[in-house]
């Protein structure tokens, strides 16, 4: 098998793998936990199911519609981009951390696209169940994504005298976030620090 052959190959089996996952995941937190349960691992690490209608992390920032089609306009160019640097020759690092980008976003890509036709959206504590095609909560590409990863390593009160901040209470990490998204997430913090010079070329 030549080396293109091999990467091509690697980055199928990865997306899959990262894909399947993911879904697993999320699947197994709709149907067993109710919006909002949340479950105690340690005092910094709780799975805590909720949804969101944005970006990664829970952010909300742009029209749905349009984050839907612009995850599947990225995954198309980075699947493009990928098989383009497979041709021109990469290093492995850098296919792997490229193919983690692709394989997170398109992990959420199924539930913007599919979920909402799916599943159904009972209120707690009642938990959500496949329903047949059309029958679900939202429309065709209009579905939430499912997060359910909480870590609050750190949290305190901000002292009453600091402008601004004065006596809020602050969280690190407060972000809830899914499997794909922390694929997301390390494939680019690694391409940054250790491939940074390639996309470059």
């Amino acid at each position: 098998m030549t080396r293109k052959n091999a990467q091509s190959l690697t980055v199928v089996l990865l997306a899959l793998l990262v894909i399947s996952v993911d879904q697993a995941i999320k699947i197994a937190v709709k149907t067993g936990m109710y919006m909002h349960q949340s479950i105690r691992v340690t005092d910094w690490f709780y799975i805590l199911f909720t949804e969101n209608r944005g970006m990664a992390f829970g952010m909300e920032i742009f029209d749905k519609l349009f984050l839907t089609s612009f995850r599947i306009v990225a995954v198309a160019a980075l699947i493009w981009f990928i098989a383009k640097k497979i041709r021109s020759g990469i290093s492995w690092g850098a296919l792997i951390c490229l193919t983690m980008i692709m394989a997170g976003a398109a992990g959420n890509i199924f539930d913007c696209v599919f979920y909402g036709m799916i599943f159904n959206n009972p209120p707690a504590p009642l938990h959500a169940e496949f329903v047949s095609w059309g029958a679900g909560y939202e429309s065709l590409m209009m579905g939430r994504v499912v997060d359910m990863f909480y870590f609050p390593l750190v949290e305190w009160d901000w002292p009453s005298w600091l402008p601004f901040w004065g006596g809020q209470h602050f969280i690190f990490f407060s972000p809830i976030f899914n499997f794909a998204d922390a694929s997301i997430s390390c494939g680019i913090a690694a391409l940054a620090i250790f491939y940074n010079k390639m996309m470059l070329r």
